[in-house]
């Protein structure tokens, strides 16, 4: 089938996803996927268990899709009802049972010396008219139906299983059902500028790019990533067109980009650290150890990050860091005298080549008339130099610590980048 673009739909069923018991990580996932593959995604709809709602969403998506992706519903249980609604809609006749999918559910049941029940048995019972796709890692097998020139493939929605059958069985199978253009993404993080800044100093080049290239803004407290999309057939060239397009942009904003990839600011981090050879160690009051989060979810982040502490209390900024009671008296917690004390203590008490700490009011109260709440100071530091900087953030609590940590990493990552090295 030759196609300029396979369009996709993703439709997510359950009622656990509707009322926020669980979080439909599995759309994300896919969609990640499908667009490496030079899919489409054009949207993605949750829909309760309920038979009309199903028989709706099905309808729908095969008007707008070429390819229908269905999660979830494939269960023992009464309120599991997805394979039932898809024998309906695809018009079955009798239901079979499939062999293969039935030894690998007696397989996992023998595995843990459990009774087999004649519902899980039922799991490999399918509608006449799919091409089943075998489920090696649980008891619910997939299904492919064509409709109208339209594929409809039902998944388990436990997410492993799910991950599994989409990269080793539909993946390839799509492959050889289309010709997949290239698809191509780029993205720039950028930090320490608004999302409306950013487009204003971009307008121009975008405005220069051609239909076939698409900018997208995605913006979080602090951070906005750009994504560069690109569509055609011509891979080399698609990858020739986008180096020049990344090229203008990161010359436009030299001050705000950090990396021309999708990771995180404080993998960038690390990843900088880990190559001069250097340490790092926090010292955290207001932000309450959502920095040193934000690094140990890394892999591998201990070849740099050595830990530091939760400096809340004023006793423990002296005891842990050295910081006199005095600065404290005299200037308070949250001051550019103790923010001072704080990082160099760090750097001398946990002995590291770079340090960084943060002392704020993160609110709702705590403000006064000089610092209000969401004022915050943030220092980093390495034996040569001390940066030290005043924010005012906002009143909302969490997005004073989130934007605190994310303020405090663009200040390391730019002295790194300075002039100062150890």
């Amino acid at each position: 089938m030759m196609q300029d673009k396979i369009l996709a739909e993703i439709i997510t069923i359950g009622d656990e996803i509707l009322i926020g018991q669980i979080v439909d990580t599995n759309s994300a996932w896919l969609a990640i996927e499908f667009n490496k593959a030079g899919i489409s995604v054009k949207q993605i709809t949750s829909v309760s268990d309920d038979e009309q709602h199903i028989l709706q969403a099905f309808a729908d998506a095969e008007k707008r899709a070429d390819i229908t992706i269905i999660t979830g519903g494939l269960g023992p249980t009464k309120d599991d009802i997805t394979k039932k609604t898809m024998y309906k809609y695809f018009g079955a006749t009798h239901w079979k049972t499939d062999d293969e999918s039935l030894k690998i559910i007696e397989k996992i049941f023998a595995k843990y010396n459990a009774p087999l029940l004649p519902s899980n048995v039922q799991q490999a019972s399918v509608p006449n008219n799919c091409e089943v796709l075998v489920n090696d890692l649980g008891t619910a097998p997939g299904m492919l139906f064509k409709k109208n020139g339209k594929i409809f493939i039902s998944l388990p929605g436990v997410p492993y299983e799910m991950m599994n059958l989409i990269e080793n069985k539909v993946l390839p199978l799509l492959a050889k059902q289309y010709k997949l253009p290239s698809i191509i993404h780029r993205t720039i993080l950028t930090v320490g500028v608004g999302e409306s800044f950013l487009a204003d100093r971009l307008e121009s080049i975008e405005n220069e790019l051609p239909e076939h290239i698409k900018l997208a803004y995605l913006p979080k407290l602090g951070q906005v990533r750009l994504r560069l999309s690109s569509y055609g057939n011509n891979n080399s060239l698609l990858k020739g067109e986008m180096d020049v397009h990344v090229e203008k942009i990161i010359k436009a904003i030299p001050d705000n980009w950090v990396a021309q990839e999708d990771i995180p600011l404080e993998k960038v981090i690390l990843d900088i650290m880990k190559a001069q050879g250097h340490t790092l160690s926090v010292a955290e009051s207001c932000t309450g150890g959502a920095i040193s989060q934000l690094f140990t979810q890394q892999p591998k982040c201990s070849s740099v990050f050595v830990g530091g502490g939760i400096v809340y209390s004023n006793e423990l900024k002296n005891k842990l860091l050295g910081v006199k009671f005095e600065t404290l008296k005299n200037y308070g917690a949250v001051s550019e005298q103790t923010i001072k004390e704080m990082v160099t203590g760090a750097l001398a008490n946990f002995n590291t080549d770079y340090a960084m700490a943060v002392s704020g009011i993160a609110g709702p109260d705590g403000g006064q008339p000089d610092k209000p709440v969401g004022t915050v100071w943030i220092a980093v530091a390495n034996k040569y130099k001390i940066v030290a900087q005043k924010f005012v953030f906002g009143n909302n609590r969490h997005q004073n610590i989130e934007r605190s940590a994310v303020t405090a990493l663009h200040l390391l990552y730019k002295l790194l980048k300075s002039n100062n090295p150890l």
